[in-house]
Formats: structure tokens, C-alpha cells, sequence
């Protein structure tokens, strides 16, 4: 029987069917699952690692810098809420979480939550002027080869 069996092992292993490392197993008797359940595990932690450096952690990261401007909003600021609607912050209420803007030439007054605004436009443009105000102020030092004339 035992005769039978390493035959038919071998048989299967040259056919392809089974793979020749399990042939030679099942042919001594000795069968390996270490292996197979070592990396039954290490594939999908390998998966989920991946998605949690691509795509959770950048949406998180994202998610705490609005929270931040939301909540460090200030009488005066530019804002643009979640539907679209551009306004000058007049009063923020820390109490009730609102937010009231002014928008229009009509003077209309809004109250909407801090959840719906999403940009801080004087926080950027300031943001955007202190970076060229510093690459102006940089000198600019080129590594490459002078131009031939």
C-alpha cells in the first residue's frame, strides 16, 4: 500500500497537479503546516498595512487639519462652507458650535455649524504669501551645468 501511495504521489508531483515539495511529504509520511499557515497571515497583515499607510492615514491626518481650522476660526476670516456659500465669519459661537457669516452685497447673515466649513481662505492666502515671501528671500542655487552660449 505504502508502495502505492509514493507512487502515486510521484505520479501527481510530474503531472502537476500537486506540488512536488507536498509529494515528497506525503510520500515520507511528514506533512508540513507551519509554512503554509506562516503565510496564510503574513499576506493579508501585509494587505492591511498597506491600505492603513495609503489610504486611512492620509484621510485622518486630513480630517484633523479641518477640525484644527474649523476650531481656530476667527472674527473677520473668509470662509467657504461645504455647500459652496463664500463668507466673512462675524461671530463664532464656541458654546453651540455655529458659525454666523456674512455673504453677499445684501449683507446676508448665515448661521451654520463648524462642521460645514471647509476652507479658511485667509488662512491660506496668508499661508501662501509667508511660503513666496521665503522663496523670494531663499537664495536660489542651481546644481546643474551652466547653460553654452
Amino acid at each position: 500500500m505504502k508502495q502505492f501511495l509514493k507512487k502515486l504521489s510521484i505520479l501527481m508531483a510530474v503531472s502537476g497537479s500537486v506540488p512536488a515539495v507536498v509529494a515528497d511529504a506525503s510520500a515520507s509520511g511528514e506533512v508540513s503546516t507551519g509554512g503554509a499557515i506562516l503565510s496564510t497571515f503574513i499576506l493579508p497583515m501585509v494587505v492591511l498595512i498597506f491600505l492603513y499607510l495609503l489610504m486611512i492615514r492620509p484621510q485622518q491626518k486630513q480630517e484633523k487639519e479641518t477640525r484644527q481650522m474649523q476650531e481656530s476660526l476667527q472674527p473677520g476670516d473668509e470662509v467657504i462652507t461645504r455647500g459652496g456659500i463664500v463668507g466673512l465669519v462675524l461671530r463664532v459661537d464656541d458654546n453651540t458650535k455655529t458659525v454666523l457669516i456674512e455673504t453677499g452685497s445684501n449683507h446676508v447673515k448665515l448661521r451654520v455649524i463648524q462642521e460645514a466649513i471647509v476652507k479658511n481662505m485667509t488662512a491660506e492666502e496668508s499661508a501662501a504669501a509667508e511660503k513666496a515671501k521665503e522663496q523670494k528671500n531663499k537664495p536660489n542655487i542651481s546644481l546643474s551645468k551652466p547653460k553654452d552660449e
